[in-house]
């Protein structure tokens, strides 16, 4: 799809017929999409045209007559191609393929380090792409473009990340750059909160939101905003990050640089550690009998807080206060209407998600806590892929959120 094309198009309302097809896999008119979006029949004639031009819509065939000549029904081609989703975590990394309807066709996952270094991380990433593609039976001249996600502050229009924490060596590597001279294709690079937010409103939990909020609790603790119905990055592309607010002057250093973050008491390496420092202290836990050469993880903690180990479900309890104390000051300052809990610590329950609740009931003021619902991500660890999958198809169609 043409530059020229895409400039006299206006995006918010592109956006808009391409989700309401999507969300209609039956097809709409021409003539019900200017209705239901109240925008002009030639608004979405020259909408639809451009579509058409570039093969991402069909007509197919008529609809139902109100009187009259039936109507062309419109449909999104989902086969016009496909569109990769990248998730290069702290210590997983996920690719997933789909069509242009935002169907999964593939999806592949492993463990990664991403102390590993971006060398080593992307070319693996690029050796996962080429298997979830050979999984989907597409090869990539049929990618139309690919979204990507890391766990650090990304300068969006670099395509770099600036002194993330938790990504040593990554600091002002071209990621993009190098992405793109891998693959030959359009790549978008975003945080993987806002990739969290972005998945969870268009495919999950998020759906029909305007104003939402993402908490990616894992290794780190990261945040995505979509506000007015669109993903709010910053000056810079860094805003978000939660996981660096000051929750106590004299806490324990931070990879950031600093003591007492959010993230150093309540992110999952945080937990495993302190999970390490009971085990050692000789206090009565299970987690003693778990064997992972010396290491523990804060799945470790979440499964024997499950199994009843006190020790356990006090470390989720302290963790789940914490980062609802933060959470707290975020729906005061933004006055969200939901709140999605997300990350692979999200999944250890109750023991931290009630404390967290309960932390933002007490902490924040009761116009704004009345109108925040809080609700677990209903995508789970897909989230960060699919909200890559949906930078994918903004990519594809020529919007931009």
């Amino acid at each position: 799809m043409g530059h020229a094309a895409e400039k006299f198009v206006p995006t918010k309302n592109k956006a808009a017929v391409v989700e309401l097809l999507r969300q209609f896999p039956a097809g709409k008119s021409r003539a019900e999409l200017a209705e239901t979006l109240d925008i002009s029949r030639s608004a979405v004639s020259n909408i639809v045209n451009d579509l058409l031009a570039g093969g991402l819509v069909l007509e197919q065939g008529a609809g139902v007559s109100r009187g009259g000549r039936p109507p062309i029904v419109l449909q999104i081609n989902r086969d016009a191609g496909r569109v990769v989703g990248v998730d290069i975590g702290a210590s997983h990394l996920a690719v997933v393929v789909a069509d242009l309807h935002g169907t999964l066709l593939a999806q592949v996952d492993e463990p990664l380090r991403i102390d590993n270094g971006p060398d080593w991380c992307l070319s693996r990433a690029a050796e996962l792409v080429e298997a979830a593609l050979a999984q989907a039976g597409c090869g990539l001249e049929q990618v139309r473009a690919i979204g990507a996600g890391v766990p650090g502050p990304v300068v969006a229009n670099k395509g770099i990340v600036s002194a993330p924490p938790i990504m040593p060596g990554w600091d002002g590597f071209p990621i993009r750059q190098q992405m793109q001279a891998c693959w030959h294709r359009p790549t978008t690079l975003d945080n993987d909160a806002d990739l969290g937010a972005l998945g969870e409103w268009m495919f999950g939990a998020g759906r029909g939101e305007t104003n939402l909020v993402y908490i990616k609790i894992g290794t780190g603790i990261g945040c995505g905003l979509l506000l007015d119905g669109r993903l709010y990055r910053g000056t810079l592309g860094t805003a978000g990050e939660i996981g660096h607010v000051t929750i106590s002057d004299s806490g324990p250093p931070c990879t950031c640089g600093n003591y007492g973050c959010l993230e150093a008491m309540a992110g999952g390496r945080a937990i495993a550690q302190r999970a390490q420092l009971a085990v050692k202290a000789g206090q009565r836990t299970q987690l003693a009998h778990v064997d992972h050469g010396g290491e523990l993880s804060a799945r470790d903690v979440a499964l024997a807080a499950q199994a009843g180990d006190a020790v356990s479900q006090q470390l989720l309890v302290d963790a789940g206060r914490q980062i609802g104390s933060a959470l707290a000051s975020l729906i005061n300052l933004l006055n969200p209407g939901l709140v999605i809990i997300g990350g692979g610590v999200s999944g250890a329950g109750p023991h931290l998600l009630e404390p967290l609740r309960q932390a933002v009931a007490e902490h924040t003021m009761r116009p704004s806590r009345e109108a925040a619902r809080i609700v677990v991500s209903s995508l789970g660890r897909r989230a960060v892929t699919m909200g890559a999958v949906a930078r994918a198809l903004t990519q594809t169609f020529a919007f931009y959120g």
